[in-house]
């Protein structure tokens, strides 16, 4: 090391130096040891390697990796909001950094991709240099590691104190990365935490440290001595903060809190047990990841990172027992063992699914979070402008909306007034169309504000409730544009929900519908005389409910949700649920299913929970859950789709999602999901997270709240979305991966949000 002692202390003792050593040639590689497909692909075939200082966090250094252009290439890009022209790596010794040739004699560098599977790595072959340059690189990248772990320059050591970050093959299991504490957590956005006491916490000589009496909010039920704590903070990742305690504190009869302490400072962190934490497990790297929203808009988000798998397991099996108690009110053990597995087992986020086809999928799209985005097509927003419609009611807004099938038509409700919008065509958006004003009984003209609008016989008839009147139904003509009928549904029975007797028939002349009262199922069918309700279709069930939603097959199966969590899945109405989900806590304020039923999708306020009805195993194996009940030990395994927490962070709102729904169309297969929280659309790339690949959406932010949003009917690619304000169409394509640029917080140098946990 002593012949590139004068050199490197040129560049390594320069803090205005921003760059310390570069390799202008070579090519990116990813390997993937044991890929059916391919264990060597190339990612840049023309790149350049960079060690570079990170900007105000003294003692860190990136490893980045940048595309190089041939001429015209370049401009080939010029109108993408963003690109993947640069790979950033924080380097640390976890990095598992090492040299060797490739089978051509081309100097490489090695590492590990912290983002990806457990065996996946990266390659920089270095085309055109001599072994002294790759010899400076490499002293270069292991001065940076100990400049990172202790915290100290590195301007004075000697060789062997290097020796440690020399990459040494062994056949022990990989543990987790442990760093010492380098700042204290953020306290501008979260004030509730303390800073960390400071590293060196040696005592005196014959002098024992004193130790902090630590003041529970509660009574702790659990504790892991030692785990790692970390703080998203934005553009720098999730940055350790060092070793604590970990403890899930009893707080009352069903509340908890988790905390964090050292015996020097005692408790430094107390976030209590919400929905809004939106916890992630992360068996692969024995993480758990979660946000603490401070006053509806000041989200932050934490991770714990552990030791062993078997404290993972332990403290993920605690958490969700308490967050079960937290959410029901009541005790964990007093529920069945079988659902007591049900519950257990929607903590792992990495197992794929089961039967899905179409295996040999390009890697490609497995890989696509970090693929350049596609060109975007252009969307023109179209107002709903009062002058268009001066008939509506002052100070409301949009609140609900629905799309047709026929004629492209979607229908948005403000107030008492129905506004209809079709597709242009030529422009590629909505444009208004006409209005029905002032929705009123047919009878006594009282104004309402309809609730839980339904299209119905050929989209030429819109059926509503009166929150006011919950009896009763409402059939507006949409081609007179007022409401013509009331539907006494039952003198005793108040309707909550309605839905089409099957999922196409609104594109019939089917006249039957369904509807929930909070709990009981039932048909509705307008043709007979007084009450609508079907008296042989209809099916009250014991105990309190509380029904919040209702979805149909192409066949006529049903699915409905409750406020409570749970999930029943009917072959027909008038007979008991051939399959009871039990709840997971969270109330479902939306349900929708494949046309086939394979599917279901279930809104909460923090996440979607998908469920494949598919019998895997036992005697009923290969049917549906819709027409058999699955075998005690082989319950379907719920999966949640949810942001992730460091995007949470970024967005800065509590999270609360509208509805999700799958496109449609018959003969139509579903392949997409799509919801919205506060600013932001959502989608979901179905055959992916029918792999497994629950965290790959793309999100597109307006400058108003999104109130509803749906698919075209028939159309995959174009989406409905219903602003307070306004109402438009954005292509798929529009929606972007999360990057910093696409969540509204400015791009940086390497706009990709880097997050390996």
């Amino acid at each position: 090391m002593n012949i590139f002692r004068s050199l490197i202390g040129k560049v390594w003792q320069d803090p205005n130096a921003a760059e310390v050593v570069k390799i202008s040639t070579g090519q990116l590689y990813i390997l993937r040891p044991g890929n059916i497909r391919t264990d060597r692909e190339c990612i840049f075939n023309e790149a350049m390697a960079t060690i570079r200082r990170v900007p105000n966090m003294e003692h860190n250094f990136q490893l980045v990796i940048t595309r190089v252009y041939e001429e015209g290439d370049q401009e080939l890009l010029e109108d993408e909001e963003e690109t993947d022209e640069e790979r950033v790596y924080l380097i640390s010794q976890e990095l598992e950094f090492r040299t060797d040739k490739t089978n051509e004699g081309e100097p490489n560098f090695v590492w590990r991709d912290l983002a990806g599977d457990v065996d996946e790595f990266y390659e920089f072959v270095a085309t055109g240099i001599n072994e002294p340059t790759k010899a400076f690189f490499e002293t270069c990248m292991y001065r940076a590691m100990y400049e990172r772990k202790y915290m100290r320059t590195a301007d004075s050591i000697n060789e062997p104190d290097l020796e440690e970050f020399v990459y040494k093959p062994s056949t022990r299991k990989r543990p987790p990365p442990r760093r010492k504490v380098t700042r204290a957590p953020s306290t501008s956005s979260v004030e509730e935490v303390k800073p960390p006491p400071p590293t060196n916490t040696t005592s005196p000589k014959g002098k024992e440290k004193a130790s902090v009496v630590k003041q529970f909010p509660g009574t702790p039920v659990y504790e892991i001595e030692e785990v790692e704590l970390y703080h998203w903070e934005g553009e720098e990742g999730f940055v350790n903060q060092g070793i604590f305690s970990a403890h899930i504190v009893k707080t009352g009869q069903f509340d908890y809190s988790l905390c964090a302490s050292t015996d020097d400072a005692g408790i430094l962190l107390d976030h209590k047990f919400t929905s809004s934490m939106n916890p992630k497990f992360n068996p692969r790297m024995r993480s758990v990841t979660w946000n603490h929203v401070k006053e509806g808009q000041d989200v932050s988000s934490w991770l714990f990172a552990f030791h062993s798998e078997e404290e993972y397991r332990r403290f993920c099996e605690k958490y969700m027992e308490c967050g079960w108690e937290t959410l029901n009110q009541m005790p964990f053990n007093k529920i069945k063992e079988e659902d007591k597995r049900y519950v257990m087992s929607s903590t792992n986020e990495d197992v794929e699914m089961l039967d899905i086809e179409d295996e040999e999928e390009d890697e490609e799209e497995v890989l696509s979070e970090l693929d350049p985005d596609e060109e975007s097509e252009s969307e023109e927003e179209d107002d709903y402008d009062e002058e268009e419609d001066p008939q509506r009611l002052t100070g409301d807004s949009n609140s609900q909306l629905t799309v047709g099938y026929r004629g492209d038509n979607a229908f948005v409700v403000r107030g008492n007034n129905i506004g209809v919008f079709r597709h242009n065509p030529d422009a590629g958006s909505m444009i208004y169309a006409s209005s029905l004003s002032r929705i009123q009984t047919p009878k006594e003209k009282q104004a309402f504000k309809p609730e839980n609008v339904m299209l119905h016989d050929q989209d030429t008839k819109m059926i509503m409730m009166n929150p006011a009147n919950p009896h009763s139904l409402y059939q507006a003509d949409l081609e007179y544009g007022k409401v013509v009928e009331e539907w006494k549904v039952h003198d005793d029975i108040a309707v909550s929900h309605i839905a089409p007797t099957d999922k196409f028939a609104p594109t019939t002349h089917e006249q039957t519908l369904v509807g929930t009262s909070h709990n009981a199922l039932f048909r509705i069918d307008p043709r007979v005389s007084g009450t609508k309700m079907v008296d042989s279709q209809y099916k009250q069930y014991a105990g309190k409910n509380k029904f919040s939603g209702v979805a149909t097959t192409a066949s006529g199966k049903l699915a409905v949700a409750s406020e409570k969590g749970d999930i029943r899945l009917f072959d027909s109405i008038g007979k008991n649920a051939k399959t009871a989900l039990p709840p997971l806590g969270d109330p479902i304020i939306g349900i929708d299913a494949t046309a086939d039923g394979r599917w279901i999708v279930a809104t909460t306020k923090t996440y979607l929970l998908l469920i494949d009805t598919l019998i895997g195993e036992g005697k009923y194996q290969g049917s549906l859950g819709f027409d058999r009940s699955f075998p005690a030990t082989a319950k379907p395994i719920p999966r949640r789709l949810r942001l992730r927490n460091e995007h949470a962070a970024y967005m800065n709102h509590e999270i609360s999602f509208t509805p999700a729904r799958f496109n449609t169309g018959e003969g139509q297969e579903e392949n997409a999901i799509v919801t919205s929280t506060g600013v932001f659309v959502i989608a979901w790339d179905f055959a992916k997270v029918k792999k497994g690949l629950l965290d790959r959406y793309e999100i597109k932010k307006y400058e108003d709240t999104v109130v509803q949003d749906n698919f075209r009917f028939g159309d995959d690619k174009q989406i409905i979305v219903a602003l307070k304000n306004n109402v438009l169409q954005v292509n798929k394509k529009a929606l972007k991966k999360p990057t910093r640029q696409s969540l509204g917080v400015g791009a940086s140098r390497s706009s990709i949000v880097n997050a390996p946990f």
